[in-house]
């Protein structure tokens, strides 16, 4: 999804792409959407709780990204409702992020 991700001083933000990250079904009653970061800064892949996309790959197509990009795990956020723009595709390989959040937080 697109949607108004925060810069690190909370003050600014810039529109860009994001995974969702939390349960389905968390259902919490708080009207916001856990998200992972997604950058198209190459720079940025090669840690463990990155995922890089290779839009060539049938994976990278679906997931709706224009660029080779990279999942970043370890800068998440809470987005408000509002700051949604819309739904760009779709990512199917959760293992793969469930191992990099398993690195982010440093869990078994």
């Amino acid at each position: 999804m697109l949607v108004m991700f925060p810069d690190s001083n909370l003050r600014t933000a810039k529109r860009r792409p994001a995974l969702v990250v939390q349960a389905d079904n968390l259902k919490t009653g708080l009207n916001q959407t856990i998200v992972a970061m997604i950058t198209s800064n190459l720079a940025r892949s090669n840690h463990p709780s990155r995922i890089s996309v290779d839009i060539q790959t049938a994976e990278g197509q679906i997931s709706g990204l224009r660029l080779n990009s990279v999942i970043m795990t370890d800068n998440i956020s809470a987005i408000i409702a509002r700051a949604i723009d819309r739904k760009i595709g779709i990512w199917t390989n959760m293992a793969i992020i469930e191992t990099a959040l398993s690195h982010t937080f440093d869990l078994p």
